[in-house]
């Protein structure tokens, strides 16, 4: 029976994470247990400090109910966002979901045999640099790009562990249940739970960062597809440019539309003399990327071309998403978000162009509220999402640490 209440447990501690309050009969509700069930394990949880009781809520006419909430400073994950070239490490609190502390470091993943041994000794030091006790944290969540299996925890794309599963490598020498996911997934995850997909049933999430990822929620969920490859936007070929992707095909999105080609324009329009009041762009290409976005956001006239431009090349590939899905919402989220609502007349003068106007007027569009922070927020999210699939709430397994 014992094994049934930690379940019991770490489902209704999962239903109070991201900030969460909520009555008994709400948890009981959302766990699929009865009412005195609940109750008795909310009793419980109480008792040994994992949840407090937060007061009643306001009257409705009947009894008000006693409204439940994580306790702070009790339960963390340790959330990593990566890209092609930086990865960012936060502390979070799952209470609250803020985040506490981060490093954010200069991690190649392309053609970097020792990629997942440098990020495995980031995360040790890392967490022993941590003043929390360390048995608080429930897990580390991981968004990172590629071709993710994530039952296997394999990514295809990086981070090689010759075949086998990189999230049992790190869980042996990390010490701490590891989770990972494609990272336009979980910044869908985010945008779900969090942000202004939450409570809707089909959303589309843009992830406009170094590529164009795309997270789907279907039906309020969010959806992988056959083996977890689902939304590989970036790669859809709608151009005749005979420029290579890195995926190695021609003609992708990517290849027009990302922020790494906005920097490379970028960087050969100010060589050449446009009219521009950027300089000379760092050679750091996320420090260059955000000198352009908010010089776009400043008026420069040749920033706000090339973030237009951009913007009407994933229209176009939105445009598409749209006869495909029919969304009831579009989301633009990532690092890409920074921009703001310069993306949304060039994006919307696409879709005029391109899409079936019925279909487009049941779309709504917007920027996301959580910018920069998404991936983060959904590697939070993502630890939180198997909570109820640990063994124990609290992994018992110490904190080891690395061995070059």
């Amino acid at each position: 029976m014992a094994g049934k209440s930690d379940l019991y447990k770490s489902k209704i501690i999962k239903e109070l994470c991201l900030g969460n309050q909520l009555s008994g009969s709400d948890i009981s509700l959302r766990i699929d247990r009865s009412l005195p069930l609940t109750l008795r394990i909310l009793t419980e949880l109480v008792k040994e400090g994992t949840v407090e009781e937060r007061g009643y809520a306001a009257s409705t006419g009947g009894r008000r109910p006693l409204m439940y909430a994580l306790a702070a400073g009790k339960m963390y994950g340790i959330a990593v966002a990566m890209d092609q070239l930086v990865t960012t490490i936060a502390l979070v609190d799952l209470q609250s979901f803020t985040i506490l502390e981060s490093k954010k470091l200069n991690l190649q993943l392309k053609d970097n045999d020792s990629s997942l041994g440098q990020l495995i000794s980031n995360l040790n030091e890392f967490i022993h640099g941590l003043t929390i006790d360390t048995d608080k944290i429930i897990g580390i969540g991981i968004g990172m790009p590629g071709f993710i299996d994530v039952n296997k925890g394999i990514n295809y794309s990086y981070l090689d562990n010759r075949g086998t599963s990189l999230t049992k490598r790190m869980e042996d020498e990390i010490g701490i249940p590891v989770y990972i996911d494609n990272d336009s997934s979980i910044i869908a995850l985010a945008e779900f739970k969090l942000g202004g997909a939450k409570s809707r049933g089909n959303a589309m999430v843009i992830n406009v960062s170094w590529g164009i990822g795309l997270g789907m929620i279907v039906n309020g969920e969010l959806f992988r597809g056959y083996n977890g490859f689902s939304g590989e936007f970036s790669h859809i070929p709608i151009f005749n440019n005979n420029k290579l992707c890195d995926c190695g095909k021609n003609g992708c999105l990517e290849t027009e539309a990302s922020l790494k080609v906005v920097v490379e324009k970028a960087r050969h329009g100010i060589t050449e003399g446009r009219v521009t009041s950027m300089k000379k762009l760092p050679d750091e290409i996320e420090e260059a990327c955000q000198e352009v976005l908010k010089a776009a956001t400043r008026g420069d006239q040749f920033a706000v071309e090339l973030v237009s431009e951009a913007a009407m090349h994933i229209g176009k590939g939105i445009a598409i998403l749209i006869h495909i899905m029919n969304p009831e919402l579009i989301i633009l989220s990532g690092r890409g978000a920074a921009a703001g609502n310069l993306w949304l007349p060039p994006i919307q003068q696409a879709l005029n162009r391109y899409c079936i106007p019925r279909l487009a007027a049941y779309t709504n569009m917007e920027i996301s509220r959580l910018s920069k922070e998404a991936e983060l927020m959904g590697a939070a999210c993502l630890v939180v999402e198997n909570i109820d699939k640990q063994p124990k709430i609290k992994p018992a397994i110490p904190v080891r640490p690395f061995v070059a």
